[in-house]
């Protein structure tokens, strides 16, 4: 069990971590970090994530979550974004930490806190119910 969950913990990690990490300008457009779908998309998987770290009874949905990532990147490509600037935005740790502290905000104000994992477990049940983008990424376990 500890191997399953381990695994899975650094497989989304591996996918997570960098699209998370976000700055990138485009030219006279907006910049990726501006972009309402990417970022309320990024916000989601944060938010996901951060509920099946913490919460016990809550995983992640892998493959649901991998083919939301694809789809995001292909949206940045449809509007014009090239590979470069994604790679950018991908690496920038100031835009990771404004979405993970969107995502916590918005935990906190849902009734999480960090130090009573239930409180996750009670969040992300509501994500789940509630069909969100964040629930479309978690399942009981």
């Amino acid at each position: 069990m500890t191997i399953r969950r381990t695994t899975r913990s650094l497989a989304l990690s591996a996918f997570v971590a960098p699209v998370l990490m976000m700055s990138a300008t485009h030219g006279a457009a907006a910049s990726l970090s501006e972009n309402k779908t990417i970022n309320d998309g990024l916000f989601a998987i944060a938010a996901a994530d951060e509920i099946r770290k913490t919460c016990p009874s809550i995983d992640a949905r892998m493959l649901k979550a991998l083919g939301f990532l694809n789809s995001l990147e292909s949206h940045a490509r449809q509007q014009g974004y090239s590979k470069r600037e994604i790679d950018d935005f991908v690496d920038s740790k100031a835009d990771k930490k404004r979405l993970e502290k969107r995502a916590a905000d918005y935990l906190a104000a849902k009734g999480a806190v960090s130090a009573r994992p239930e409180t996750y477990c009670t969040v992300g049940r509501a994500e789940i119910a509630a069909n969100s983008q964040i629930g479309a990424l978690l399942k009981a376990k």
